[in-house]
């Protein structure tokens, strides 16, 4: 009796710790929306162009630490927003500046809606489903960070979402990271590099994203999101006639 009266507590404390968590979340996520949501938009970058690069060139270590929490809180929270800023910071800050400052932030974003996922419903998850997803964790221990990388370079799957359903297993956050970290990549420097070679912020504004993203470029990322799928292919090939080649005892 007293044993289950003390794991009712505890499972109080813990409904209560999340729910705390999660109206702290929502309480930053309306105050981001209220103070950015507006700045966020191509309209609004590019009539305040002027000022951003003067700002940035008079203080730009404050210029790039505020862009990288900026960027990091939007793809942490899910705040639409991170296609017209990886273009923006492309422009201001050059391509190999952005692509180092975009790459970290947005993994750093993905990490932080990746641990609010674990640890405000995750473990409730694992723990109410634990026997039907036995079979699913051991399959994620072992093609996991695979799979993660595939997503990553196919974005067929909204980003926000890969980061929310990563949480709920149990892969590991600096596998979480890494992968991540890589697999994003090649999308952040088509986005930078599209961004560094637009000589105004109205220009993207006037003609789109889509506008400025060269057929060529598109063509790479999709050859390069069937790229992990070959390799898995073709490394299973071999796989099959190491084992076919085996000699039977």
């Amino acid at each position: 009796m007293n044993e289950s009266r003390a794991d009712g507590k505890s499972w109080s404390r813990s409904l209560a710790a999340r729910l705390g968590g999660l109206a702290l979340l929502v309480a930053v996520v309306a105050g981001l929306i209220y103070a950015f949501g507006g700045s966020l938009t191509l309209e609004s970058l590019a009539a305040r162009e002027t000022e951003l690069r003067e700002f940035y060139q008079t203080h730009p270590a404050i210029t790039l630490a505020v862009a990288f929490l900026l960027y990091a809180a939007v793809t942490g929270l899910s705040i639409p927003g991170a296609v017209p800023l990886s273009l923006a910071f492309g422009w201001l800050f050059g391509f190999w500046t952005g692509v180092v400052l975009v790459s970290f932030a947005s993994t750093t974003g993905a990490s932080i809606a990746f641990l609010l996922s674990r640890y405000l419903i995750g473990g409730w998850v694992q723990s109410r489903f634990e026997e039907r997803l036995a079979a699913f964790n051991r399959a994620m221990e072992k093609e996991g960070p695979f799979y993660l990388f595939t997503l990553r370079l196919v974005p067929a799957v909204p980003f926000f979402v890969i980061n929310v359903v990563m949480g709920l297993t149990k892969i590991r956050l600096t596998t979480f990271w890494w992968v991540s970290q890589v697999g994003m990549l090649p999308g952040t420097c088509v986005f930078l590099w599209a961004g560094a070679n637009t000589p105004s912020l109205k220009v993207i504004q006037e003609k789109g994203a889509g506008s400025i993203l060269s057929l060529n470029i598109i063509l790479a990322l999709a050859a390069l999101g069937l790229f992990p799928l070959a390799a898995r292919w073709i490394l299973g090939q071999f796989a099959r006639k190491k084992q076919a080649t085996v000699p039977k005892q």
